[in-house]
């Protein structure tokens, strides 16, 4: 990220005005960046610590998974709306009000006496920080020249695929050396910065006082509805056997019905909430179904591998981020050296090998054994880390080769969401393709390796035997004997479903890199 900077900062005329790679807008969107940053970190930061945080609030387990629930769900909500509400009160306006606002609900997560105060403040956490998200984007079409935004897509990777990686290792760190409490108040001396940079880097303009009274509010409602539902389906939906549970159920039909409505009401809209019909451009459509499936690639891996680590070997949060690091830091050699080969190298090439890389990582994955940990992670975690640059630049810029710039808003809008999507479609599957899978393994276990068995019997007596020897008595040995038998099937039976979900992960990502190979060639980055 360094040499990037360093290039971006030298590449940009040395004058003080607000004109596209001008030193202010250089200086905005790295402020940007750094807002979304903030805002992408936060989603798993808290995942890691979510034990303590639970204990400290009085909350059960299932409770405390509407903590990390409540901001998605905001977050989802507001990156629709940040089109429209950048467009009518200024992105420099709307951007400071949401970093301080971001800033101010973090701290108010520090101080919540309870449950239902977390949740509540968790959602305004995730409002606010899911604007700074898009408008990131945003800055980078808006304030870069043409030549220099793949510069600007590949600061833009960092947020987007660094942020998640190390979240977990830095929620970790803080929780175990000071308290979770600082999860929250790390937020405020970046949250500051930021500030500074977009009331410098940005040129004050009026409100558009027609743009905010025209509001397409029958979109704005159907939105929220549609995608806040969904996003609750998807995450709480495997811990409540999905379909089985009348909560899910109903929200599930209060998803379609909006979600349904609100594409009907913005394709007949001549000014609508989201401009839902660049998705008819082949190209644009294309590179959202790659973003969707990097969302669903990234935080599957995110979601799966600290549950295997912590199921199968008992690692702590802290041991567990360790691990997940690796999925971040190496990407950071390569990302420089994207944007230069974007110069020479067809990105849809690129962004092919990139998706190439992950489907491999997975299928590193795919044969795990019982004595698989951490550190026979990190080759996988490296090869999915170097992956990820070649596809965030290019993706990015070939999404918007054929855009006006008054599209620019609902393009990255669209993008973002679905990027989101992709990762709550991606944990929710890969949650239930495990549970299923590792149940129906265990059955299988169960008929092949039955309790008559001579090999298990033959177990079942060494290992009481020794549990004798360790001062049990023969009866306790014996049912000592039978619980080992029991979860030592029940850990192979994980190890298998483990495997197998890795694998049609893997499939899923060379289905992108042929969908990839099929947009149209990109002009060359001067």
């Amino acid at each position: 990220m360094t040499q990037v900077a360093v290039t971006a900062a030298t590449a940009a005329p040395q004058d003080d005005s607000y004109g596209p790679g001008s030193r202010r807008a250089w200086i905005a969107v790295f402020g940007g960046l750094i807002g979304a940053f903030m805002a992408i970190l936060d989603i798993q930061i808290t995942n890691a610590s979510m034990k303590e945080i639970q204990g400290s609030l009085g909350a059960t387990l299932e409770e405390g998974s509407w903590i990390s629930t409540a901001y998605l769900v905001a977050e989802m909500i507001a990156i629709p709306l940040s089109g429209w509400l950048s467009t009518g009160l200024s992105v420099r306006r709307y951007l400071l009000w949401n970093a301080l606002a971001f800033i101010v609900a973090s701290l108010l997560c520090s101080f919540a006496w309870n449950l239902e105060a977390m949740i509540a403040f968790r959602a305004l956490q995730g409002f606010f920080g899911g604007a700074l998200i898009p408008l990131a984007f945003r800055l980078i079409l808006e304030c870069l020249p043409t030549e220099k935004r793949a510069v600007g897509m590949a600061l833009f990777g960092v947020t987007a695929t660094f942020a998640p990686s190390i979240g977990p290792t830095l929620g970790g760190w803080l929780t175990e050396h000071l308290s979770w409490h600082y999860l929250f108040y790390i937020n405020l001396p970046p949250g500051l910065v930021v500030m500074a940079m977009l009331a410098y880097g940005l040129e004050k303009k009026p409100i558009l006082w027609d743009k905010l009274s025209n509001a397409d509010y029958s979109g704005i409602v159907t939105m929220a509805l549609g995608m806040g539902c969904l996003e609750v389906v998807l995450e709480e939906g495997n811990r409540k056997d999905w379909f089985g549970s009348d909560l899910i159920r109903n929200l599930a039909i209060i998803a379609a019905i909006n979600i349904c409505l609100f594409i009907w009401i913005q394709l007949r809209k001549s000014a609508p909430l989201v401009n839902l019909r660049l998705l008819g451009q082949r190209d644009f459509a294309i590179s959202t179904l790659a973003y969707f499936l990097l969302g669903a690639a990234l935080f599957g891996a995110i979601y799966m591998i600290p549950l295997f680590l912590s199921q199968l070997h008992d690692y702590s949060p802290l041991e567990i981020g360790e691990v997940i690091m690796w999925m971040g830091f190496p990407q950071l050699l390569v990302l420089p050296l994207v944007p230069r080969l974007m110069q020479k190298v067809d990105g849809r090439y690129l962004a092919a090998f990139g998706f190439a890389m992950l489907a491999l990582s997975y299928y590193m994955n795919s044969h795990m054994t019982m004595d698989y940990a951490g550190p026979q992670m990190i080759a996988s975690q490296v090869v999915r880390a170097l992956g990820q640059p070649f596809i965030m630049v290019p993706i990015g810029i070939l999404a918007t080769m054929h855009l006006k710039p008054e599209q620019t808003p609902s393009a990255s809008t669209v993008l973002n969401v679905v990027r989101n999507l992709g990762g709550a479609f991606g944990i929710a599957l890969v949650a239930t393709l495990t549970d299923n899978l590792s149940r129906m393994h265990l059955a299988h276990i169960k008929e092949t390796v039955p309790a008559v068995s001579a090999g298990a019997y033959e177990a079942l007596n060494a290992n009481a035997a020794l549990l004798q020897a360790a001062g049990s008595d023969p009866v306790t040995a014996s049912a000592q004997a039978k619980a080992l038998l029991a979860q030592t099937m029940t850990q192979q039976a994980y190890v298998q479903a483990y495997n197998d979900v890795f694998f049609i992960m893997g499939c899923l990502l060379v289905l992108a890199v042929v969908a990839v190979l099929s947009i149209r060639k990109a002009a060359p980055q001067a």
